[in-house]
């Protein structure tokens, strides 16, 4: 009896591992995220009515469902990106430096929760556009910030917030993408006479 007893349970245990060797038996997988496909950019002159002009994505458009207080600020609707450029517009009436220690100021906003924050000055003598491009890596509201001037008269200042949590791993394909877009606008921003 007691080797019965024996042999059923080693039976017992042996199907207990043929069974759990099953390849069909599902494995969690870890979280993925949607990879956004976009077309390449194909370039148009935005010209704005407030004395300003700069290469955008066809795809990108002016958005004016977003009310932002100032008669020459706007909001680019990033299309396919699903995100925003807001931008600010100032004719100068102060110091300089009062304009870009606030420009400033927003960037350091998001200094707890960015794990870098880089920053690319920008000369166009010929074009008086004179600037700064800042690059915020991690999770943060707004991965990119940037401010252009002509250092007497005008000052602009915009950033880019994209409409989903921050997640940089998960976003790092979208900020690549979309920073070609920012590197032409602002190389190709004139200011209108």
């Amino acid at each position: 009896m007691r080797s019965n007893l024996l042999v059923k349970s080693l039976m017992l245990l042996l199907v207990t591992i043929l069974v759990s060797c099953n390849e069909d038996n599902p494995i969690p997988k870890p979280p993925t995220y949607l990879r956004v496909e976009v077309p390449e950019s194909v370039y148009g002159k935005y010209e704005d009515p407030c004395g300003f002009q700069f290469n955008l994505p066809e795809m990108f458009s002016l958005d004016t469902s977003k009310n932002i207080q100032g008669e020459c600020n706007r909001v680019i609707d990033l299309g396919p990106l699903n995100g925003s450029i807001f931008i600010y517009y100032w004719n100068i009436d102060k110091p300089l430096s009062f304009y870009i220690n606030n420009a400033n100021d927003e960037v350091g906003n998001h200094k707890l929760k960015a794990s870098f924050i880089g920053d690319e000055q920008f000369k166009y003598d010929e074009k008086r556009v004179f600037g700064t491009r800042f690059e915020l890596q991690g999770n943060v509201a707004t991965p990119f910030q940037f401010y252009i001037t002509d250092s007497t008269d005008r000052f602009l200042f915009a950033e880019v917030l994209f409409n989903c949590t921050p997640n940089y791993d998960s976003l790092k394909p979208t900020l690549d993408r979309f920073s070609k877009d920012l590197d032409e606008l602002i190389s190709s921003f004139e200011w209108k006479q």
